[in-house]
């Protein structure tokens, strides 16, 4: 049987061989035997000491690494190999003059992909050869279309935040907030409104799932709540807001997608706070005598039930009391062991330290970034803060 018989089409690619042995005899033997191939383009290196450099320069698809030579010893330039960005996933078959288990199972451990005993059939390395340069090749295309979605949800991520409020500064109150969209990007989006001088509106939305699908729709739920879709009137009603939005935003309408969300109004004279709950997280309130209120989000997440009715409740507050509202991502925090770090364990952690820092966004933040061992959230994290001074 031919060897071309077992080539097809996805074979035909380039292919580019990096041989590296002291042996001119065996370069030649490798040479003849992928001349016979289309697609393939052959390199010998019989200098140890420019092998990496060799590869850094040739690009290859498949490098094949002889164990015994000179100045460097094959298993170390495999651990070269590894080390080096240029060629750290370049996939490596390490030939060896016999079959020894204790050296290939050290060539594995070191970083090898493949361990064939000089020469072998030539049907058999050429069948290696393109094995393993058709999964180099789709690694490669896979991690750029991992590089163009991650740059195009860092793009998105970009204009969710362009949308968000800058911090709202007056004589009778202080709203500010941050985002920090996750690596997949979510759907969390959080505003506040001037509905008239007396009255202000302040929401977070959270719509489940990752990706650019559930930050469009947060956008177009925010669209909503700032366009002319819902009437001055029952924009002051959060009830009402939050009926209006789960008729326009059912889940059979917009691929499976729901949302939690939360959307009070202050009426700054009197500082009454009305709220409406859709399957939030709970907003804190923490007063200046030390004591703590939940404003409980009762109503079922948006989109999930058809008709559905949203109740109004009400709270008075007092100067001196800060509101915290919140998404979810702050909240469940998979630890290094693989624990979760749930919702009672951070409102212990808000109650007993976070909520009494002066900057409690940044304390939360930095204690929560620093319990998971890294900056980027597995999911959006939102926190927006309602400041009310002492008059």
């Amino acid at each position: 049987m031919s060897l071309s018989a077992h080539s097809d089409s996805a074979s035909l690619s380039r292919v580019v061989v990096l041989l590296v042995d002291d042996q001119p005899m065996i370069g030649e033997a490798v040479r003849r035997i992928c001349a016979t191939q289309p697609g393939i383009e052959f390199h010998f290196c019989s200098d140890s000491t420019k092998a990496v450099e060799t590869a850094v320069r040739l690009e290859p698809t498949v490098i094949l690494q002889d164990l015994v030579m000179p100045e460097i010893d094959g298993l170390d330039l495999v651990l070269h190999y590894r080390t080096h960005e240029a060629t750290r996933l370049v996939p490596l078959i390490v030939l060896s003059s016999k079959e020894e288990p204790a050296t290939k199972a050290e060539a594995f451990a070191r970083g090898a992909n493949d361990y064939l005993v000089k020469l072998p059939d030539p049907i058999e390395i050429i069948a290696r050869i393109r094995y393993h340069s058709r999964g180099y090749r789709a690694l490669l295309e896979r991690n750029e279309a991992f590089r163009q979605l991650k740059s195009e949800l860092d793009q998105a991520g970009d204009y969710v935040q362009s949308l968000l409020p800058s911090t709202l500064t007056a004589p009778d109150l202080t709203v500010r907030g941050a985002f920090i969209p996750s690596a997949q990007l979510g759907g969390d989006f959080f505003g506040w409104r001037e509905l008239s001088s007396d009255h202000l509106a302040i929401f977070l939305i959270d719509v489940c799932g990752h990706g650019v699908g559930p930050a469009l729709l947060s956008v177009s739920v925010s669209n909503a709540l700032h366009a002319s879709g819902i009437s001055a009137d029952d924009l002051l009603r959060p009830g009402e807001v939050m009926t209006r939005l789960n008729a326009a935003f059912p889940m059979t309408h917009h691929r499976g997608m729901y949302f939690t969300g939360w959307y009070g109004v202050l009426h700054r004279p009197t500082r009454t706070m009305v709220w409406a709950g859709a399957g939030h997280p709970p907003v804190m309130v923490t007063r200046a005598n030390g004591d703590y209120l939940e404003l409980d989000s009762l109503g079922a997440p948006v989109g999930i039930i058809e008709g559905n009715d949203y109740e109004e409740s009400s709270v008075q507050l007092e100067s001196g009391d800060r509101l915290f509202l919140y998404s979810d991502g702050i909240v469940e925090i998979e630890l290094p062991d693989g624990t979760v770090w749930g919702h009672s364990d951070f409102q212990l952690f808000a109650r007993s330290d976070a909520l009494k820092a002066a900057d409690p966004i940044a304390r939360m933040l930095e204690f929560t970034r620093g319990m998971q061992g890294c900056e980027q959230y597995a999911d959006d994290v939102s926190i927006v803060e309602l400041t009310l001074p002492f008059r």
